[in-house]
């Protein structure tokens, strides 16, 4: 019985179109520039922070993203980059008597622009926060911990195989595959999806249902 749904946050609950636009109108380069290296780098099943690497070799993230931040061109994230459904979706969860938590690789600028957005959710929480990143054993340990249940009890829902689904069933959790963005799509009929998560698909409102079935 599941007691507890954690999510990604990248392309699981956030598009990230304007991420990569802000990357590269910083570097100056055009936005298919950019989106097409991170396809590049995705099917390479390289660190999609490559395509950065790519356009400006050498480049020090630290050092830039402070530059945009001190341009006051730094992250940001409001109600437009949500997916349309997981308002509808956590919202069930949680009606459910699930506890949700958001807990993905992002900065503990992102982490703080989330909870701004006041999700229906009892914790959110990044990698930058934790001090560990995905696919860490480390990080899925704080989501046990996060999600007050047993690992065995604990959904984590994600689109990245080698962040996500491996590493949490590893864990001893129980997985979902969610075919979005790049690598959801890319991936989602791959062994690493098909022989490993527990449930695939396709939209976030599709979990409710299954969790009751």
């Amino acid at each position: 019985m599941i007691r507890a749904v954690v999510f990604d946050v990248g392309e699981t609950l956030v598009r990230d179109d304007r991420y990569w636009t802000a990357w590269a109108d910083w570097l100056n380069v055009p936005p298919h520039t950019a989106s097409a290296l991170v396809g590049a780098v995705v099917a390479q099943g390289r660190d999609n922070a490559d395509a950065l690497r790519l356009i400006r070799p050498g480049i020090d993230l630290a050092t830039e993203y402070a530059a945009r931040d001190a341009a006051g061109r730094g992250e940001d994230l409001d109600e437009t980059d949500l997916y349309d459904d997981v308002r509808p979706a956590l919202t069930e969860l949680r009606d459910l008597g699930l506890r949700v938590v958001i807990a993905g690789n992002q900065t503990a600028r992102a982490g703080e622009l989330l909870r701004a957005l006041d999700l229906p959710a009892d914790l959110v929480v990044t990698s930058g926060e934790w001090g560990v990143a995905k696919p860490a054993p480390e990080f899925f340990r704080k989501v046990v911990e996060a999600a007050q249940a047993a690992p065995a009890e604990t959904l984590y829902v994600g689109d990245h195989p080698a962040n996500d689904v491996t590493p949490a069933a590893a864990a001893g959790l129980r997985t979902a595959h969610l075919r979005r963005g790049p690598w959801g799509h890319l991936w989602a009929d791959s062994p690493q999806v098909t022989e490993v998560a527990d449930w695939r698909i396709s939209t976030l409102t599709a979990l409710p249902p299954l969790l009751t079935a």
